[in-house]
């Protein structure tokens, strides 16, 4: 079993590929490879999409590298593969991104990414730092997570659900603020799982074991 973690020239990949390659190791799920090559993509059994920064440049670096994106949809939409996005590249599975310009995402979760807006002014955006999760609806990438647990933020949007059944945890920041989403074999955090400790190795884990 091969796990993908998609390099696109959007972050440093270094932590995220140490925490996954751990974390496969504990729960026998195979080897994970950091990789821009669609073929390989294709042939992946699950995949990883971080991203750092805005959401425009991110999705630009995506769709320069040729055939990549492709890659990536005949796995997760084609073949059902189990996929999950990270920080900007949970916000790409929306309709639209607002940050800087309106940029289009893949549109596999209905909704927008919009800047957060919080009701108390003291509060400074970015949203930067540990915030408990509030869990919406049980899933299996969060068994052994609950309400009140810790991860760690970076961002100043967030993503916006249409529908509410697809967000699956959230977190108050000055007012209701989307941490995970989901829908069939596609999860995405707004929060880095990989420097979140116990909650996000524990996430990291369940997604490497999850059957769709």
């Amino acid at each position: 079993m091969v796990t993908a973690i998609i390099d696109y020239e959007s972050g440093n990949l270094h932590s995220a590929e140490k925490a996954f390659q751990r974390m496969a190791r504990e729960v026998g799920a195979g080897e994970v490879i950091v990789t821009s090559d669609p073929d390989a993509v294709r042939r992946a059994e699950r995949i990883v999409l971080p991203g750092d920064g805005a959401f425009p440049a991110c999705r630009k670096e995506l769709f320069d590298h040729r055939g990549l994106f492709e890659a990536i949809e005949e796995a997760v939409i084609g073949n059902g593969r189990p996929f999950i996005g990270i920080c900007i590249g949970m916000q790409m599975l929306a309709t639209r991104g607002l940050e800087y310009e309106e940029t289009p995402g893949f549109d596999w979760i209905g909704g927008e990414v919009v800047r957060i807006a919080p009701s108390d002014p003291s509060l400074k955006v970015p949203h930067m730092g540990w915030n408990d999760l509030v869990i919406d609806h049980p899933h299996p990438v969060l068994d052994g997570i609950k309400t009140g647990d810790h991860a760690y933020f970076v961002h100043s949007y967030h993503f916006r659900v249409d529908d509410p059944a697809r967000r699956l945890a959230w977190c108050d920041y000055g007012g209701e603020i989307t941490a995970i989403v989901g829908r069939d074999n596609i999860v995405g955090t707004q929060f880095h799982p990989e420097k979140s400790q116990a909650t996000g190795l524990r996430l990291i884990g369940n997604f490497l074991k999850w059957k769709p």
